[in-house]
């Protein structure tokens, strides 16, 4: 399939209603179709994997096929110079979201990426660092705590950002490197605890949110901990 006929594909997709309802959720949909992301998923498992392709998808500018961009795109062939580019034309959380979870964090340039991200002063970009902590978390299964744990002095420098779709990334990230194994799950504890020293409002939701759920975690009861 080529281009034209992918977005032809989406479009058969496409709900009207669907797509006036991004808006109440925080996203943009001036160049959606409209298209819920099961449908998106489905496409992407027919194309597989098409790296060519998938850059020509992002071109097109249109919000699924971003998204499908990232489903399609070969994390081996990704660089730093695309994983920048495509960051800087992130318009809203959902596609952040989705290709960070899809794609970045499964290259090698996942860790640096997320440390270079965390302190830009875009708000997608910024969220995107910590998306990648959070993803990295769930996903990457052999990385090291080592890997984690240099995350926490970050999430705690940054706990001061009251932009919505910043902060909710740094408590994401929190809260899923202390669910990811028994020796992270203190750690995480003694970050938000420390964060909520701080003379912060957003400091103290972000802490005091991600306390909520990683204190009520019991070993006997959480696969992994």
């Amino acid at each position: 399939m080529n281009v034209t006929e992918i977005i032809d594909l989406l479009k058969e997709e496409a709900n009207t209603r669907y797509r006036e309802g991004m808006l109440r959720f925080g996203i943009d949909n001036e160049k959606a179709l409209g298209v819920k992301i099961p449908e998106v998923r489905k496409l992407a498992k027919l194309i597989k994997k098409d790296h060519k392709l998938a850059l020509q998808l992002w071109d097109t500018r249109i919000h699924e096929a971003r998204i499908l961009a990232s489903l399609v795109a070969d994390p081996k062939l990704v660089t730093p110079q695309l994983i920048d580019r495509w960051t800087k034309d992130f318009t809203s959380w959902d596609i952040c979201d989705q290709v960070c979870g899809n794609l970045f964090d499964r290259t090698p340039y996942a860790i640096e990426k997320a440390m270079e991200f965390s302190k830009h002063g875009e708000e997608f970009i910024k969220r995107a660092g910590f998306v990648l902590m959070a993803e990295l978390a769930v996903h990457d299964k052999k990385a090291d705590d080592m890997v984690f744990i240099q995350f926490f002095p970050v999430i705690e420098r940054e706990a001061w950002d009251k932009r919505n779709f910043v902060k909710k990334a740094i408590n994401w990230a929190l809260r899923q490197i202390g669910k990811r194994n028994k020796a992270l799950l203190p750690l995480a504890i003694q970050c938000a605890e420390r964060i909520l020293l701080q003379d912060s409002t957003t400091a103290k939701w972000i802490a005091g949110d991600a306390l909520r759920e990683l204190t009520s975690l019991k070993p006997s009861r959480k696969k992994g901990l």
